[in-house]
């Protein structure tokens, strides 16, 4: 089959592609300079199928690609449209959504992809038992990075009294922080190669159906889709923050978590849905650690050579937010079952933070 023939099927064989239509829509609107919310809109309902197909092509490569190096593909490109849409915000200057996406990535995998992932499954197959020591090894590794990753903002709170102290020394200790949290992830990777054993990603999450040029092909596209629709979110963030009346923190933790994300817990629902819930949690709760291992700390060190320094300090009610988030997922895990219960109690945690989120002022 043609390398274009690949690339056709892999259109029309999700249903999530169909938003790829609005694609010409949003650039007309930004074209024209076009100020409405609708400019945030359109190019926020073009990034869900985009971040897809990075998705798509990366496992694809992975797959072809045997263990040790499908093991870094995944780990690289794993959350590469996150990392390209708070690229864009953040040499926008828009740090304060950059933060909010972070968490919002973290609590919304664990609270609202694992929660729809707990009811879906339970609702069509009851109770369902999952791999304790896998959901317990993802679990702890996730603490760990958020402990480190929240470790400036907590500093900041018991040394200098405020959150808003933010004084030198803490932009140096994000800094050397990002490095720490690199190394452990580069060290993840080591552990991947040697054992063929990702313990951030889960494996096999779909079988090989295009060539490697196809895959290539696919990735390239993404990228590039994911790029030119994350240039005209940001374009349009702020009249979308006027008419919905949104805070950037709201924005950031809600809105754009849940684009950047939005075809992985897809993903992952699918697999609940087909009583694969090991398979389900390794993605969420492996989606999160990643955010907080590479993605968070790659910002910081770019930041100063965009002109935008950022440190890892977080508002105090995001700490709370992921503190909880975590604590949450670490009690529902701990038994090695779930049922659609549980998946309705995460949700509406989820809603709740989803609330006092949108309350908190700007």
């Amino acid at each position: 089959m043609s390398t274009l023939k690949q690339l056709g099927h892999v259109f029309t064989g999700s249903w999530l592609n169909v938003l790829l239509i609005v694609a010409p829509i949003s650039w007309y609107l930004a074209y024209t300079g076009n100020t409405s919310l609708w400019v945030f809109v359109s190019a926020a309902v073009c990034l869900i199928p985009a971040a897809g197909l990075i998705g798509e092509a990366t496992e694809e490569l992975a797959n072809r690609s045997g263990p040790t190096l499908g093991g870094f593909l995944n780990a690289t490109f794993g959350n590469a449209a996150e990392l390209i849409i708070a690229f864009v915000a953040l040499r926008a200057h828009h740090v304060e959504v950059v933060k909010a996406s972070i968490t919002g990535s973290i609590i919304g995998n664990l609270l609202l992809v694992l929660g729809l992932s707990f009811y879906t499954g339970g609702v069509k197959h009851g109770t369902q038992k999952f791999n304790r020591t896998a959901a317990s090894s993802a679990t702890v590794m996730l603490a760990l990075a958020i402990a480190a990753l929240v470790m400036p903002a907590t500093v900041d709170l018991f040394a200098f009294g405020s959150l808003d102290a933010r004084p030198e020394i803490l932009d140096r200790l994000s800094w050397w922080t990002s490095f720490v949290l690199l190394a452990v992830y580069a060290a993840g990777l080591v552990f991947a190669f040697r054992t063929q054993r990702d313990p951030l990603r889960a494996e096999g999450r779909v079988k090989s159906h295009m060539s490697r040029a196809a895959a290539i092909m696919l990735l390239t596209i993404g990228t590039l889709l994911t790029t030119v629709e994350a240039e005209i979110l940001i374009r349009g963030l702020e009249p979308a923050l006027e008419q919905f009346g949104m805070t950037e923190l709201f924005a950031g933790v809600i809105v754009v978590a849940l684009v950047g994300n939005a075809a992985e817990h897809y993903s992952a629902v699918v697999a609940a849905a087909k009583n694969q819930m090991t398979l389900a949690i390794e993605i969420s709760v492996g989606s999160s650690a990643q955010i907080a291992l590479m993605v968070a700390p790659l910002l910081v060190i770019i930041g100063p050579f965009i002109g935008q320094p950022m440190s890892l300090v977080f508002n105090p009610f995001e700490m709370v937010a992921i503190g909880l988030s975590v604590l949450t997922v670490a009690l529902v895990a701990n038994d090695g079952e779930s049922n659609w219960l549980e998946g309705l109690q995460l949700l509406g945690l989820y809603v709740i933070l989803a609330a006092a989120f949108y309350v908190i002022p700007g």
